[in-house]
């Protein structure tokens, strides 16, 4: 098993979903487990016997070299070498002479175990480990076979996307690379919202639940989501390359962003009516305070810029924890335009309600203000008129900056519209949870494209001299 963990620590650094970046894991094995003997093939339904000395497991291996320590999901196909043929950059590499490893995804041994557990069932086993497929009832009926590819471009997780030759409704399925207890809400919330028919969302095909040894107290098992199933929506985009086309041609956004805002207010009225609500409380907001207060502060030491601004920031907080607020209810939490696709004669359809992946689960499914979704789109909006700015210098600002003002007007309208929330009332709640998030892209942005820290510097500029929801 060393020389396993030595293979996996020399290859995990160099892929996407790995977060401690430019430092080599310091890897524990804590489980594996393999599918079901039977589920393991390939898609074009060729017998077991023609793939001989095949094994699919997943390791769940934690990196604890990361503070806390980092449980990874790491699907591996191992293959006699000589049978191999896939990318080199899909190679794990050779634990022993005579055997390599293929990441699961690429490898057509995996994916259609993966494709069986959560459109089918059955239970995948192994030491101290446990995974069960859990399908639902919408799963698309095919007579043909499925075929996989990756989804690419994506930073935390593993999608691969399956499709038949008849057309039948194509599945995506989202395999989590990093692990916590508890039921991923991306699984939670996208699931009750399909069954309750919200046209918002796509319809929820199955997933893989999964047990193994709880990290915190080394003592009995968690449970945790493992993969998750929908409907893949083909020949369709995201929003925020709907609106960068738009912005950058001049286009009229106004009723494409109210019709995003009604959509976003129906889904958090749907939400609310789902999951349990509950009167925000004294220490929600002395809560909220210390998280503003820790994020501006790391942001001061980060970019400098930020600190003559430190006490106008701080009392567009004040005013906010001065104000009432809503009911806390459960959010989409990571919300932007890339999170919304535009599909023909269905509108609006919101995607990936995991919660910002960073966080700790047990985070991501607490109550939080629906604003706070609000506040994360209106940012979007401004980012498409600053990427535009950046890329385009010899284009007007004035007219980007119009743009984006009359498509942040007119969401903020149209969710007002739908959900009968008075955001005047709360404007001041709305435009400290805007610039706590700038604050927050301030700090991304110094460390991972320089750059772009114009743009949420911009917006923090504009929020204390003018906190106002809409502007």
């Amino acid at each position: 098993m060393d020389s396993t963990l030595a293979c996996l620590a020399a290859w995990m650094p160099r892929q996407r979903w790995y977060a401690a970046k430019g430092r080599p894991p310091s890897l524990r094995l804590v489980a594996w487990w393999d599918p079901p003997a039977s589920q393991v093939g390939v898609p074009a339904g060729e017998a077991e016997e023609s793939t001989p000395g095949v094994r699919v497991r997943t390791f769940l291996v934690a990196d604890e070299g990361a503070l806390p320590a980092v449980l990874y999901q790491i699907p591996v196909v191992s293959r006699a070498t000589a049978t191999v043929d896939a990318s080199p950059a899909h190679i794990i590499g050779s634990p022993e002479p005579g055997t390599t490893f293929i990441d699961g995804p690429f490898d057509p041994a995996y994916t259609a175990a993966l494709l069986t557990m959560v459109t089918v069932g059955g239970q995948g086993t192994g030491p101290r480990a446990l995974a069960t497929g859990r399908p639902t009832s919408a799963v698309p009926e095919t007579q043909e076979p499925r075929t996989a590819s990756v989804l690419a471009g994506e930073q935390s997780n593993t999608s691969l996307i399956y499709r038949a030759d008849d057309g039948s409704t194509p599945i995506i399925c989202k395999v989590f690379r990093q692990l916590h207890p508890g039921l991923n809400p991306d699984i939670e919330l996208q699931t009750a919202l399909a069954d309750a028919g919200s046209p918002h969302v796509p319809r929820a095909i199955g997933s893989i639940e999964g047990s193994w040894p709880d990290q915190m107290t080394a003592r009995g098992t968690v449970t945790g989501s493992l993969a998750f199933a929908q409907e893949f929506l083909p020949g369709v985009e995201d929003a925020w390359r709907v609106a960068l086309r738009a912005a950058a041609q001049g286009e009229d956004f106004r009723d494409r962003a109210r019709a995003l805002g009604a959509a976003t207010a129906e889904v958090h009225l749907s939400l609310a009516g789902l999951f349990p609500t509950r009167p925000a409380q004294p220490e929600d907001r002395d809560a909220m305070a210390k998280t503003w207060a820790r994020r501006l502060t790391t942001a001061i030491a980060e970019v400098p810029a930020i600190a003559e601004r430190r006490e106008a920031i701080e009392a567009v907080y004040a005013r906010a924890l001065e104000v009432a607020w809503p009911p806390l209810q459960r959010i989409h939490g990571d919300y932007h335009l890339g999170q919304v696709l535009q599909v023909p004669d269905r509108g609006w359809v919101l995607l990936d309600f995991e919660g910002e992946p960073l966080r700790p689960m047990a985070e991501r499914v607490r109550p939080d203000l629906p604003l706070r979704d609000v506040a994360g789109m209106l940012r979007s909006f401004d980012y498409v008129a600053g990427s535009i700015r950046l890329d385009h210098p010899d284009r007007s600002g004035d007219a980007v900056r119009d743009w984006a003002r009359a498509a942040r007007r007119s969401f903020v309208q149209g969710y007002a519209g739908a959900s009968g929330v008075e955001l005047d009332v709360e404007s001041a709640l709305l435009a400290a949870l805007e610039l706590d998030k700038a604050v927050y892209e301030a700090i991304y942005e110094c460390r991972n494209r320089p750059t772009w820290v114009t743009i949420p510097l911009r917006a923090i500029a504009r929020l204390v001299e003018k906190p106002a929801a809409v502007t």
